[in-house]
């Protein structure tokens, strides 16, 4: 999950892998539209956090998009202009 949420305009988001693989972490739009692509690169197995800047982005609300192998999460943050 990010932190803080609801942001303005930064969020850093948190994630941890249980084994290495190739990992995504991308931002979405309420619309579906992808806005940023913060991680595409095989990671190892730990802990590690991402910065999302939502400076030239409207308030709303966005998706983050976390896969690992074949695991795919989905949650929901809020950017407040």
């Amino acid at each position: 999950q990010n932190y803080p949420n609801p942001f303005n305009p930064v969020t850093t988001i948190f994630y941890k892998l249980q084994s290495a693989g190739n990992t995504g972490l991308k931002i979405y739009n309420a619309l579906g539209t992808e806005v940023a692509s913060l991680v595409n690169e095989e990671q190892n197995a730990g802990e590690y956090k991402a910065v999302f800047d939502g400076s030239n982005f409207p308030g709303g609300i966005y998706f983050i998009r976390f896969t690992s192998g074949t695991f795919i999460d989905v949650k929901k943050m809020m950017l407040i202009k």
